[in-house]
């Protein structure tokens, strides 16, 4: 007997109209999705197209947050593979509905309602706590470093920046002697539509980029006065510090020549990655561990993990107004001061203090308690 197949006929038009809800199981993370936005206060994304009824009728906000946020939920980060997603995929056409914005408008949507989307992000944990999707019992905290959108190149060390200060300064000197003597020439040759006093483009850019290096000096210079604060300097002390032999090697709030400040992107930093020094952000996540739900994120110039644990927690904390029972992190969080907030807090830690194929050097129970205590467990 021969074999009977299932019915298959890909080119058959279909009789009824389809109902995309339908084509995913219940329970699907898209219905999450779809259910909590509709019950979120979205004014402030509508309250950009209020009042223009002649420009083009944009996509609604909340099919565009629906969209994005479930793409970030599962790990499509690009506007170009949303834009594919919403092609290919059952769930991103079930919450389009069937519309299809191009990545340039994904992209620009995200771009116009950035600030918004941490609102958006903490009623959305909110909800998902009430609906217990997350148990906050343990959580797991890491960071990455994420590229910014400067050169490395572009970092200046203060040394190089009161060099290169000097140097524009005599340069943009000269350009302006430069100009004054050709305005005359410049009225005769161009008329009277032209001003005649106006600046070369060189001129103009070593301007520019002179600003540029100051507000960097400026910047490296408050954050030195800030740090010689903390360690209980002040600006009347003389150089040598109360009690010692030596003396300071700098002046207060003054940096050290190695000193960096990118003029690209002065909130980003350099800090080393996989791929060499880079000029990045570190990238902090905390996730629940049941549910795999992201709880709390913060991003940071600082290239080192363990000054950012007690930050997040307390992110965590605020959003859900709940504080974890116990926390997971690898040894980029290790620090004997922190150690001890957990243990005040009550927030069971596991903290790594190495790499697990090295061997760890003994720790000095005495100096280090809570990190003895930690090695224990």
């Amino acid at each position: 007997m021969p074999t009977t197949y299932r019915p298959y006929a890909p080119d058959q038009d279909l009789l009824l109209q389809p109902r995309l809800q339908e084509w995913l199981p219940e329970g699907h993370l898209s219905y999450f999705i779809n259910d909590v936005i509709e019950e979120l206060d979205l004014s402030v994304f509508y309250k950009a197209y209020e009042g223009d009824g002649r420009r083009k009728a944009p996509y609604e906000p909340r099919m565009m947050l629906k969209v994005l946020i479930y793409a970030y939920a599962t790990g499509v980060f690009s506007s170009r593979k949303i834009a594919k997603k919403l092609e290919e995929d059952v769930a991103f056409r079930i919450l389009a509905a069937d519309n299809f914005p191009q990545h340039r408008t994904l992209c620009d949507f995200r771009k116009r309602h950035l600030s918004d989307f941490k609102a958006v992000f903490v009623q959305v944990i909110q909800i998902a706590q009430q609906a217990e999707l997350i148990s906050l019992g343990t959580v797991a905290i890491d960071g990455t470093k994420v590229r910014a959108n400067a050169s490395q190149h572009k970092a200046m060390s203060y040394k190089h920046m009161q060099a290169e200060e000097l140097s524009l300064k005599q340069e943009i000197g000269e350009l302006c002697d430069q100009a004054r003597s050709t305005d005359a020439d410049e009225d005769g040759l161009y008329g009277a539509d032209h001003r005649g006093d106006e600046l070369p483009e060189e001129l103009h850019h070593r301007q520019t980029r002179l600003a540029k290096i100051r507000d960097a000096k400026a910047r490296l210079e408050q954050a030195q006065r800030e740090a010689d604060t903390a360690r209980g300097r002040h600006k009347d002390d003389d150089r040598k510090p109360p009690g010692r032999g030596r003396r300071y090697k700098r002046d207060f709030g003054m940096p050290e020549d190695k000193a960096q400040s990118n003029v690209t992107d002065p909130e980003s930093s350099i800090m080393k990655t996989a791929e060499g020094f880079q000029q990045c952000y570190n990238g902090q996540l905390a996730v629940d561990r049941d549910f795999q739900i992201i709880v709390e994120n913060k991003l940071t110039a600082n290239s080192s993990d363990n000054s950012e644990l007690l930050e997040v927690l307390a992110g965590v904390e605020h959003n859900l107004d709940n504080r974890p029972e116990a926390v997971l992190a690898d040894a980029g969080y290790r620090d004997e001061s922190r150690f001890k907030v957990l243990e005040q807090r009550h927030i069971d830690g596991y903290i790594a203090l190495g790499r697990k194929d090295k061997d760890s050097n003994e720790i000095d129970t005495e100096r280090l308690p809570a990190t003895g205590r930690m090695a224990e467990k």
